[in-house]
């Protein structure tokens, strides 16, 4: 492909990208690939400089584009060898005409910015879209960090994540022979100090009520030597599947799944009530953490979206607090910047459960800073995803 061709049909991807922002559509990874699998001419340099196309105009652009069009336009205007490709020479985009209109640049939409949690400044912004690491976990079942530095030695240890290690953006870690026997999972430094919050200890029993593909509960088999009873939890059953095989995998036996319906959640766990030391409850939420993986979710987001996301993970705190016995623990974690989902989130919790207290002082030096009765984490300040995360004691 020719590199106007490439902007031509990076162009193209982008109009579907930001379709299905508005629409709830599908991510912005999965259209991709499906674009490139109807592309079959398209060799793996011309996929890799579309790519970055792509998301390097989802990065500059600050809500979903009127057209795709519209965002490279944006990007053209700060990247001048991307305006020379729109020359309209065969496959290539049409000539830049007089004041054609460009999709608006920035962090996001003022709207969704003053959502956020007051903590985070405006200078932060820059780290919030930047290409993220790559961070691995080494799983202490099998492996240590050690193992990691001599797998990976042009790496870097994660000082305040004990079984960190990181790489550059988009390493191919995962390929590794070591990936497969177990030694390692990747796994951003907040989920690290995540599951490191949680306080787990061998013997215990503890849920991870929203389990997902089964990162956490990994992770909390590591930390716990694999003497935990864990139950792993998730409505989704595709993501569920996922972690049976990454248990064995890594070798932690101690990890029992359960698919849940959705609303039906507290009468399909009335076996846990009141049962467990530890409960997890890594909610949905906004993904306004993760733009620096994800760009396009702040194109996604919506008040109405939001309001459904509250409403869940309030929701999914109470149905966790009824699973914790007396004088156990929550933690609850959302992987966003948004003061509705972190802070008001637990002062509404406490209010409505009498006797439940918040915690202080877990997690490592220098990491996340004080916000409400929880601790928020950003890229800039703490190096890795935007979390909130709030440990709860039961009475």
């Amino acid at each position: 492909m020719t590199p106007a061709a490439r902007v031509q049909t990076a162009i193209e991807i982008l109009d579907a990208i930001a379709a299905a922002a508005r629409e709830g559509g599908p991510p912005a990874d999965a259209i991709f690939s499906d674009a490139m699998r109807q592309r079959r001419y398209a060799g793996s340099k011309d996929r890799r400089a579309i790519r970055a196309l792509v998301y390097d105009a989802i990065r500059c652009v600050r809500s979903a584009p009127a057209s795709g069009r519209a965002a490279m336009l944006a990007l053209a205007d700060a990247q001048p060898e991307i305006a020379a490709l729109f020359d309209g020479s065969p496959y290539g985009p049409a000539p830049i005409a007089d004041g054609e209109p460009r999709a608006e640049t920035g962090l996001a939409a003022e709207a969704l910015i003053g959502l956020f949690e007051p903590l985070v400044e405006m200078e932060e912004g820059a780290g919030m879209l930047a290409r993220a690491p790559l961070d691995l976990r080494a799983n202490r079942i099998k492996a240590s960090r050690s193992d990691l530095a001599s797998l990976f030695p042009d790496g870097v240890e994660i000082s305040a994540a004990p079984d960190g290690w990181r790489l550059a953006p988009e390493t191919a870690a995962a390929q590794h022979p070591a990936h497969a026997d177990g030694a390692f999972e990747v796994q951003d430094a907040a989920s690290q100090y995540a599951a490191g919050a949680l306080d787990a200890a061998p013997g215990m029993a503890i849920v991870d009520l929203c389990a997902g593909g089964g990162g956490k509960a990994l992770a909390i088999a590591s930390l716990t030597g694999n003497d935990a009873q864990i139950l792993a939890c998730d409505t989704h059953r595709g993501r569920l599947q996922q972690l049976p095989p990454r248990a064995e995998r890594a070798g932690a036996s101690g990890i029992e799944t359960r698919l849940l319906n959705p609303g039906q959640e507290a009468a399909m766990l009335a076996d846990w009530h009141g049962r467990a030391a530890r409960v997890f409850v890594d909610a949905p939420c906004s993904g306004s953490g993760t733009w620096r993986r994800s760009p396009e979710l702040r194109w996604r987001l919506t008040p109405s979206r939001l309001d459904r996301h509250l409403a869940d993970q309030a929701r999914l705190l109470s149905i966790g607090a009824d699973l914790v016995a007396p004088g156990g623990k929550l933690l609850y974690a959302v992987c966003s910047i948004i003061a509705r989902e972190g802070r008001a989130q637990v002062e509404e919790f406490l209010n409505r459960h009498r006797g439940w207290t918040a915690d202080s002082d877990y997690l490592p030096a220098g990491i996340g800073r004080a916000a409400g009765g929880g601790y928020l984490l950003t890229p800039a300040h703490d190096g890795c995803d935007g979390f909130f995360l709030a440990r709860l004691t039961a009475p």
